[in-house]
């Protein structure tokens, strides 16, 4: 393992390949590990020198779900940002991986300037709360656009952070689902984020959502 100006990343992914290619291409190095099990193994031993992980749900022996626990667990690494890579595009699933502490989900295909933008925002906001200053501020912005949001927004996020589809939520409220999508797009210009995934990522960030 070496460092790199931007980042040490370890990739657990049973296909790496195209990973392995071209983050180095953008200033990562990578490490590889092919399956949940040997992941944790080498961040048992290598852990103080890996600044991301970015994990892939469907390999053999332990997928990456079980994997993902393993990580939230342990009581050396538990901190390190992880981001899930998964084939399915579904946002309950998105949701439950948040929950067990998916710091972001990217969804393969993945467009890559997409990708190294997550990869980059992450590192610098790991970077930026080991060091206090601006990841308190940064969690006391958060918690004041949570603050913003009218009681009936408030419910209607806590009915999508436990998967509810649009559809759902409107019969539930006795509404039109058009209305659900209005309070919806409230939500998102509120906290400043662009879908549902990331409104539950930032309620369960500042605890409003466990």
């Amino acid at each position: 393992m070496t460092s790199s100006s931007l980042g040490n990343i370890l990739l657990i992914d049973d296909n790496p390949k195209l990973l392995k290619d071209t983050l180095p291409m953008y200033g990562y190095h990578t490490d590889n590990a092919e399956n949940g099990l040997d992941g944790i193994e080498f961040l048992e031993k290598n852990y103080k020198k890996i600044d991301l992980v970015l994990l892939d749900i469907m390999m053999p022996k332990m997928d990456g779900w079980e994997t993902l626990k393993r990580i939230r667990e342990s009581k050396d690494f538990s901190k390190i940002p992880v981001i899930l890579l998964t084939a399915v595009d579904e946002d309950y699933k998105q949701i439950s991986g948040l929950k067990i502490g998916a710091d972001d989900y990217i969804v393969k295909p993945f467009i890559l300037p997409n990708l190294l933008a997550r990869i980059e925002a992450l590192i610098r906001r790991s970077n930026w709360n080991k060091t206090n200053k601006e990841g308190f501020k940064a969690s006391i912005e958060a918690k004041d656009n949570i603050a913003k949001l009218t009681q009936r927004e408030m419910e209607i996020l806590k009915m999508v952070s436990k998967g509810a589809s649009n559809a759902d939520i409107a019969e539930k409220l006795f509404v039109k689902e058009v209305t659900i999508k209005t309070h919806l797009n409230s939500i998102y210009k509120k906290l400043n984020v662009e879908n549902r995934v990331q409104a539950v990522l930032l309620a369960i960030e500042t605890q409003i959502i466990k």
